[in-house]
């Protein structure tokens, strides 16, 4: 199958000042080798570590106009994903350009189009081939690999959201959840929405083998004890076992270049190897 079908192509001017709110869309930008006209990004675009140099314009749920207008943006490309409302409609009346790209990631075939689109995009088509073909070739051997194991651990992860300042359980409608199943496991914890609420009776429910927190809200309680303090926390396999685990924000959220190694971290850690 071929890595990528031709696309329509965007030209990007060499005088853009770009503003990318998105970290899947970032990764792949740098992947591409295509960050020269960034000028601005979010927080929680963490990789690569040179993308840290650059001016960070707030939280993408929780915006501020006034830093993204302080780096003179031409463009700001976003996933759909950015807030809150008010911040954007200021933007927009504004008239500053934005952009989505079209390729919802969501699975192997939908990752490799949002390469492939953002490769035409920036006139960067032969590394996005590049890019789809090995991330699809690493992510596939890894899913071979789990077979090995005849078990499958329950996994239980939490992030901390920053727009709403609480904790939250990542659920079986996520993108987490897939690589969690790529990796050899299960989640442990099903909702309408990728993300739900942290409660005493739903980690009760789940009781998981594993816990899995981003780092942002791992760092904010800073050890195992303060973790176990969750509600419901303490009484689950995982916690009697101390089988709770960091992991960064940026590698278990969305399908980006690093899947494959990412998701062979995760099956490490689940599988206790």
């Amino acid at each position: 199958m071929a890595a990528c079908a031709s696309q329509e192509k965007k030209k990007v001017d060499n005088t853009e000042r770009i503003v990318c709110l998105a970290k899947q869309y970032n990764e792949i930008i740098y992947a591409l080798h295509a960050e020269k006209d960034l000028v601005g990004v979010d927080l929680s675009s963490v990789f690569p570590s040179q993308i840290n140099k650059l001016p960070k314009v707030g939280y993408h749920r929780a915006l501020s106009s006034e830093a993204i207008l302080s780096v003179n943006p031409t463009l700001i490309i976003h996933d759909d994903n950015i807030g809150p409302d008010h911040v954007v409609s200021q933007l927009e009346k504004m008239k500053i350009p934005m952009k989505v790209f079209q390729a919802k990631s969501k699975d192997i075939i939908t990752t490799k189009k949002l390469m492939c689109e953002m490769g035409a995009y920036f006139h960067k088509e032969k590394e996005a081939k590049i890019l789809a073909q090995n991330f699809e070739n690493e992510l596939k051997e890894v899913i071979q690999s789990s077979t090995k194991y005849t078990d499958k651990p329950s996994v239980l992860i939490i992030h901390f959201g920053q727009a709403k300042n609480h904790y939250l359980l990542v659920t079986q409608k996520s993108t987490a959840a897939k690589m969690i199943d790529w990796a050899g496991g299960k989640l442990s914890v099903t909702g309408e929405k990728g993300m739900r609420v942290l409660s005493a009776e739903a980690i009760a429910l789940a009781n998981p083998d594993v816990i899995l927190m981003t780092d942002f809200g791992f760092d904010r309680l800073g050890s195992l004890d303060k973790i176990k303090t969750l509600p419901g926390l303490a009484e689950t396999k995982a916690a009697k076992s101390n089988r709770i685990y960091r992991v960064n924000e940026c590698d278990i959220m969305y399908l980006g270049p690093r899947t494959g190694k990412n998701t062979l971290k995760i099956q490490h850690l689940i599988h206790g190897n």
